[in-house]
C-alpha cells in the first residue's frame, strides 16, 4: 500500500483568521458589552462584576507568553470564549467564524479554561462540608420545606454526549440516548454540595451513589455529620440527619425515599408529600443549571473526558453565580402538590430495619401536632387517584 504524502498547508494563518484583531467578535463586541450590563449578562450569563472576579481568579492560569511568531490570546478573550460556548452550546466550528480562531485552538482553550475553573474555584464555592455546614444546610431545608434534619436532596442527571468509539452500550441509558451522569447533592439554595461526574449512562443512580466517594464516606460515617438530634418540638428519640432521594435509591438510615405507591394511607401519603417538597430542590437546581448553561440542551460533541471537564466547570460556575449574582436569579416556579416519582425503578433489594425505623420516625412526626402542616392533608387528598 502506497503511503500518502503529508498534506501541505496552504497558509500559515488563514486570511480570514488573520483578521481576528480587527473583526473577531471579542475585539468588536467585548468593550461595548461591558458598557451595557444587561447585554453582558445575557451574553456571559453573569454580571460584569462577577466576570471580573472570575477573571482575577483565573488570570495567571490563562496568561501565556508572546513569541516572535504571534501574540498570545488574552485571558479576557479565552474566558469570554469559554463562557459563550457554555452559555449557548454553539459548535467549535460556529465559534471559529465568530471569534476567528482555529477550531483546534478553540477546543484547547475551552478544555483548559474549564479545567482551570474546577481547580481554582472548587474549594471556594463547593468546599467539603463540616459539621457546622451540615447544620446550616439542615436549618435551610427546615425553613424552606419544613423537612427537619435534612442535609441535602440527591439525584442524578443524564448529560447527553456523542457515542464514544468502541464503547458498545456502556453509555446508552434507559432514556434511549448516550450519556454520562451528573450525580449531585443540593442544598435549599439550589447550590451543589457534593457531585460525582462521569459515570456511564447505563449505570443506575443507586449504583453510582454506592460506588461514589460520597456514598462510601456516608457508609463509613466519614462525612462529618452532626450527631442525631430530636425533631423540632418532639419528645421522641433523636433522629439522624438524612438525605432525601427518589425511588431509584435504596433506603438507609441516612437516605430517605418515598413509601411504595401501593396500599398508601394518609400517613404514608403525607410523608411522601413532605419528602417531595424537600426533594424538589435538586430537580430545580438541574433546571437552573441547564437553563443558564445551555450547552446541556444538546449533545456534547466531545470525548467523555472533555465532557466531564465541561460539566465540572458548569457546576462550579452555577455555584459561583448563585453566590455573586443571587439577586438577579429568576424565581423558581411554585412546587406542585403532586408527589414526585423516580424514573429509575431498578430493584434495590429489601431495605434494612434501621432505614425503615428512621422513615417511620419521620412519618409519625409529620402527622403529629408538632410536625404537621396545616395544608398537608388537603394537598394529599386533592391529588389522590
Amino acid at each position: 500500500m502506497l503511503s500518502e504524502e503529508p498534506r501541505r498547508r496552504r497558509w500559515w494563518v488563514h486570511p480570514i483568521v488573520s483578521q481576528r484583531l480587527q473583526k473577531g467578535q471579542f475585539h468588536t463586541l467585548y468593550f461595548d458589552l461591558r458598557h451595557n450590563p444587561e447585554k453582558f449578562q445575557g451574553y456571559c450569563r453573569m454580571s460584569v462584576a462577577t466576570f471580573d472576579i472570575l477573571l482575577a481568579s483565573l488570570r495567571s492560569g490563562l496568561t501565556f507568553q508572546d513569541t516572535t511568531m504571534r501574540r498570545s490570546i488574552s485571558p479576557e478573550e479565552q474566558l469570554l470564549l469559554t463562557l459563550r460556548f457554555l452559555a449557548t452550546g454553539n459548535s467549535f466550528a460556529s465559534l471559529h467564524y465568530e471569534y476567528l480562531l482555529g477550531i483546534s485552538t478553540i477546543s484547547g482553550i475551552v478544555c483548559h479554561t474549564c479545567q482551570l475553573i474546577w481547580q481554582r474555584l472548587r474549594e471556594a464555592v463547593m468546599p467539603t462540608p463540616t459539621a457546622d455546614d451540615w447544620l446550616r444546610i439542615a436549618d435551610g431545608f427546615y425553613q424552606s420545606s419544613q423537612f427537619p434534619n435534612c442535609i441535602g436532596a440527591l439525584d442524578g442527571k443524564h448529560i447527553r454526549v456523542k457515542k464514544p468509539p468502541h464503547s458498545g452500550s456502556q453509555y446508552f441509558n434507559f432514556k434511549q440516548y448516550f450519556s454520562i451522569v451528573l450525580l449531585a447533592l443540593v442544598d435549599s439554595n439550589y447550590r451543589f454540595i457534593i457531585v460525582d461526574i462521569g459515570a456511564y449512562g447505563s449505570t443506575a443512580d443507586a449504583r453510582i451513589f454506592c460506588s461514589s466517594r460520597m456514598g462510601e464516606r456516608l457508609r463509613a460515617n466519614q462525612l462529618a455529620l452532626p450527631e442525631p438530634r430530636r425533631l423540632p418540638g418532639s419528645s421522641a428519640s433523636a433522629a439522624p440527619f438524612v438525605i432525601v432521594a427518589d425511588e431509584g435509591f435504596a433506603l438507609s438510615p441516612h437516605v430517605m425515599r418515598a413509601f411504595p405507591r401501593r396500599d398508601l394511607d394518609d400517613r404514608k401519603r403525607i410523608f411522601n408529600y413532605r419528602l417531595s417538597r424537600a426533594r424538589r430542590y435538586v430537580e430545580c437546581a438541574f433546571g437552573i443549571l441547564s437553563n443558564k448553561w445551555r450547552v446541556f440542551l444538546s449533545s456534547l460533541q466531545m470525548s467523555p473526558q472533555n465532557a466531564t471537564l465541561v460539566i465540572q466547570a458548569c457546576v462550579i460556575l452555577h455555584n459561583f453565580t448563585r453566590i455573586h449574582d443571587a439577586p438577579s436569579e429568576p424565581e423558581v416556579a411554585p412546587f406542585p402538590t403532586t408527589t414526585s416519582v423516580g424514573l429509575d425503578h431498578n430493584p434495590q433489594g429489601r431495605p434494612g430495619s434501621a432505614g425503615l425505623a428512621v422513615r417511620e420516625l419521620f412519618a409519625d412526626y409529620f402527622i403529629s401536632r408538632e410536625g404537621a402542616l396545616s395544608w398537608q392533608l388537603n394537598s394529599i387528598r386533592g391529588t389522590r387517584r
